[in-house]
């Protein structure tokens, strides 16, 4: 006997519903691919504090890295309020004060889950080396109160230390070559290394000291100016060299101080300033000018006496102040020699000249790569012009206008006759603030080195499907389930004959 209608039917849809399912069932776990869903962001907190004030940096990162360091980038700014910490030495627990709103800031925008794993350190630069030369128990109290500030707050506090200038030029190398692509690189969807031979030189001029960084043609012949990193997988050697004392503040303070010193020994007053506009005229307090170890006290000056500055304008008189800061003699018959007998391999490659560099001439209008002879002929016409038309021409910039013809010359002086480039490298040179909208210092590459010291984190597996099989699965899991329903109704509402 045969079966019937009913049961024909019904019997077809649980093989449908069977078939579907089984199609569905395959379509998961056959089709399914391993997906890697990012791992958590992390971040860290760096103070960089210069000799003039106090910046805050904050970097996020991906924790699963690449190649042992993160992949960092600058998620906040934020500029203290005040002087640079080294000058809180008569109030030391003020240093520490100036820190918090800032820090307040940083910690709104990490979550607040993060906080105790978010590395924070506080690096300061020349101005408390200079203090550490002068006072090192007055330096001690300030790294003490800003280090009592910083552990109270919910981070995870690395230290406040000085920074050796070996290692701000270094650092500052890293982050010039990290955010130009220089380091490491993103292309056809993943990370690399870029080619050989194209990293950049980092010149950085701060208020007390200068750095000069890159990689020499040639090996590096004195081993204490060699520094040696790791990074993304890659091993690299630079020569780098800080020149404490001839940052930008401390070579206008010197450059005073030697022409007082000539002034008072000839008995000729008042002292006739060379870089300083010709009709420009101010009195000074001599103490000020030796506060500085930079600066040598001579017996017979009364640092109690003021002092009359007259500017006369003489740019050629103003070279030959500016070069007798320097031990140019030091490195006769010497060919890797910079000043002051410092050993130096020739400048090669490009170069990003930063900080005071780039202030200087951006106020000059000449960081467009302008050449040498422009530079040059620029900067003389500028210090040539009358104190009266400088004041009208540029309201608003009393600060540091006197002193702009001086940083002008200085950093023509340094570049060419201290680092040794020529009219032909000269347009190696770029002066920027930024880089790829990154801050050039040396912030950026401390917490690149620092992240190797940080444990990866691995991201989280998962199963997924693509679009289309996804689609498909959901197509027959709706058959299956409506086949399933078909027979329950055929099997419950449907009358046998």
């Amino acid at each position: 006997m045969g079966l019937s209608w009913k049961e024909r039917i019904f019997m077809a849809l649980l093989g449908v519903a069977a078939a579907s399912g089984l199609t569905m069932l395959v379509l998961i776990l056959v089709k399914a691919t391993n997906v890697l869903l990012p791992a958590d962001t992390k971040f860290g907190i760096v103070f960089d504090a210069g000799s003039s004030h106090t910046s805050l940096f904050v970097y996020q990162w991906p924790a699963n890295k690449e190649k042992d360091t993160g992949v960092v980038s600058q998620a906040m700014t934020c500029q203290i309020e005040g002087p640079g910490i080294s000058s809180y030495t008569s109030d030391p627990t003020q240093a520490g004060e100036s820190l918090k709103s800032c820090l307040e800031e940083a910690l709104a925008l990490i979550p607040q889950a993060q906080h105790p794993q978010t590395p924070t350190f506080l690096g300061s630069t020349a101005g408390m080396r200079l203090l550490s030369q002068k006072n090192s128990s007055q330096a001690r109290d300030i790294l003490a109160a800003v280090s009592q500030t910083l552990s109270k707050s919910p981070v995870d506090f690395w230290g406040a230390k000085i920074l050796p200038g070996q290692d701000e030029g270094a650092f500052g190398w890293i982050t010039i070559n990290y955010v130009l692509g220089m380091l490491l690189k993103y292309s056809s969807g993943q990370w690399i290394l870029p080619e050989e031979g194209m990293l950049v030189g980092a010149l950085d001029l701060g208020g007390a000291s200068t750095q000069i960084s890159f990689v020499p043609q040639g090996p590096i012949l004195d081993q204490s100016t060699q520094v040696t990193f790791r990074l993304y997988g890659a091993n690299y050697s630079v020569y780098t060299h800080s020149y404490l004392c001839f940052g930008r503040d401390q070579i206008l303070s010197r450059l005073l101080a030697k022409l007082a010193q000539d002034r008072l020994s000839s008995q000729v007053a008042p002292v006739r300033h060379p870089c300083y506009h010709s009709g420009y005229q101010a009195t000074l307090s001599l103490s000020s000018l030796y506060d500085s170890p930079c600066i040598h006290t001579t017996d017979f000056l009364n640092h109690t006496q003021n002092l009359t500055v007259e500017g006369t304008g003489n740019p050629g008189n103003c070279v030959v102040a500016l070069r007798s800061l320097f031990n140019f003699s030091s490195c006769k018959g010497q060919e890797d020699c910079a000043f002051n007998g410092v050993y130096q391999p020739p400048v090669h490659g490009q170069f990003y000249a930063f900080s005071n560099f780039y202030y200087t001439f951006h106020f000059l209008n000449l960081t467009s790569r302008q050449p040498l002879n422009t530079v040059n002929d620029t900067v003389w016409k500028f210090c040539q012009k009358p104190w009266k038309l400088v004041e009208v021409s540029y309201p608003g910039q009393e600060r540091w206008l006197r002193d702009y013809c001086a940083s002008g010359l200085y950093i023509l002086v340094l570049l060419l006759e201290g680092y040794k480039f020529s009219e032909e490298t000269w347009p190696n040179i770029q002066f920027q603030k930024q880089a790829g909208d990154t801050d050039i210092g040396w912030t950026l590459g401390f917490m690149l080195n620092l992240t190797g010291m940080i444990p990866a984190e691995a991201p989280t597996h998962w199963r997924a499907q693509s679009y289309s099989i996804w689609t498909a699965g959901v197509v027959f899991a709706v058959l299956t389930l409506v086949a399933i329903l078909g027979a329950a109704a055929i099997q419950i509402f449907w009358t046998q004959d």
